[in-house]
């Protein structure tokens, strides 16, 4: 029997209600357990329901499955709310820590790119922590820039942190 590549047991798809439970989870685990995100608090259930209900339909949701299980996700939401940005949308994604090193970042990335260049945006800005290798190197990959660093931004596990600004333009790639 021919070993299957790794890349073969991640399924990429659109993001659903019924990933919520999920999604939260991985979410909440990074918000408790990281700083890839600044929140300093759990989201609720209901407050998941509410970010999904805001953008689906207007800026794509991924998850990415594992053997049956979710994953990771990932997202592009508004840059910013002022009207002048939106073609501009920032990347978030996130995969749960026992599923790191499968590549499951790296589907995620790409399928959220294509999505990216499908719906027309003109660009995609990463906010990345300090110190996130992990996210740097994938974001290097695909042909991000770094573009500058805010210092001192994030307050999070007894300490300030600065924030890494990536860009990509879909229209290059």
């Amino acid at each position: 029997m021919r070993k299957r590549q790794v890349r073969d047991m991640i399924w990429i798809r659109n993001g659903e209600r019924k990933d919520l439970p999920a999604i939260h989870l991985i979410e909440n685990e990074a918000i408790m357990n990281g700083n890839a995100t600044f929140d300093l608090l759990e989201k609720s259930m209901d407050e998941k329901q509410e970010w999904f209900t805001k953008f689906e339909g207007m800026y794509p949701i991924l998850v990415a499955e594992w053997e049956g299980e979710v994953a990771g996700y990932a997202y592009l939401s508004p840059f910013e709310e002022k009207l002048a940005y939106q073609s501009t949308v920032e990347l978030s994604v996130y995969v749960y820590p026992q599923f790191h090193g499968l590549g499951i970042g790296h589907a995620l990335m790409t399928a959220i790119l294509d999505k990216g260049k499908e719906c027309g945006f003109h660009t995609v800005i990463s906010k990345i922590t300090d110190g996130n290798e992990r996210s740097v190197q994938l974001h290097n990959r695909y042909g991000f820039t770094y573009v500058g660093t805010l210092k001192e931004v994030g307050y999070k596990f007894d300490r300030w942190h600065d924030v890494l600004l990536y860009q990509w333009f879909p229209q290059e790639h």
